[in-house]
């Protein structure tokens, strides 16, 4: 049995040693995949650097940079409120992302650790407003956002934007603390710590993957979310970046395309450094999400 278990494996090894078979299972899908995964990146970075006169003509290699320039990002930057957008951008979706892994977390703990009656369909229920869409709740969220009196600032940002960030990050966190074992809490328990010195001292250290994992869907949800900011802001130097490209660069059926790519690929890349530091985390943390 031994034996032939390790020749089956060997054979399973020796698959790829081909060149043929390496180039057709391998290499031909990977680049596939590569190229439609970094071309928008490739394509707006060379709309960025590319002259008017290069993106309106209808001559030369529509796929290369013949006279780079930076009048582009040098409009972006100076002729725009971008950098006003960036930081509204940074801090509603930081603040919204730290109010709502504190809820979820809260929430998460006591759907799943508790072990109350009904904490299976709450869970559910959670979840399944998750799956409300957001062009349906930013009608009534509107008429609050009036009452209250916070339109046209960050903090309408702030507080609508856990309508859609909580559901998704508690299902997540439920997943994640599900995994960690009910022994650990129980023993301290018996040595007399209380709920929240255990959440605070046992589950939340473990759980840090799932934390990361759902803070980074979070911060991600914010930063690209356009709905409720184009609806709740209409100053510009409230904007956020997804509403401020589209509203401030595009002047009727005039396309600034060269301005609006830069700001697209400077928007695109705090999320991108987000992810590289965390990948071992977000994978971890979705792996242990989806265990049970």
């Amino acid at each position: 049995m031994g034996a032939q278990t390790e020749t089956v494996d060997t054979q399973g090894m020796n698959y790829l040693v081909s060149l043929p078979r390496r180039v057709v299972t391998l290499y031909v899908p990977l680049a596939a995949f590569l190229v439609v995964l970094l071309f928008p990146f490739y394509w707006m970075v060379i709309t960025t650097f590319k002259p008017n006169e290069e993106l309106l003509s209808r001559e030369g290699n529509p796929f290369w940079v013949i006279n780079p320039t930076l009048a582009h990002i040098k409009k972006l930057l100076f002729d725009t409120a971008y950098p006003d957008w960036l930081w509204n951008t940074m801090l509603v979706s930081v603040v919204a992302t730290f109010l709502s892994l504190l809820c979820s977390v809260l929430g998460a703990y006591a759907i799943e650790r508790l072990r109350f009656k009904g904490s299976r369909y709450v869970g559910v229920s959670i979840f399944l407003a998750y799956l409300v869409p957001p062009s349906i709740l930013f009608i009534p969220l509107a008429k609050v956002v009036f009452e209250m009196g916070i339109f046209d600032t960050r903090l309408a940002l702030i507080l609508t934007y856990p309508t859609f960030l909580v559901p998704f990050c508690t299902w997540l966190l439920m997943g994640y603390f599900r995994s960690i074992p009910f022994e650990l809490e129980e023993c301290a328990l018996i040595d007399g710590a209380t709920r929240l010195q255990i959440l605070v001292k046992i589950i939340l250290p473990l759980a840090v993957p799932g934390l990361i994992s759902a803070g980074i869907f979070a911060f991600t949800l914010s930063w690209n979310e356009f709905i409720y900011a184009l609806t709740f802001i209409s100053s510009s130097e409230v904007k956020t970046v997804p509403v401020g490209v589209i509203t401030e660069l595009v002047e009727g059926d005039v396309y600034h395309w060269g301005s609006l790519m830069a700001g697209a690929l400077l928007g695109s890349l705090p999320v991108a450094v987000l992810y590289s530091f965390f990948v071992e985390y977000y994978v971890s943390g979705m792996t242990g999400a989806v265990k049970e």
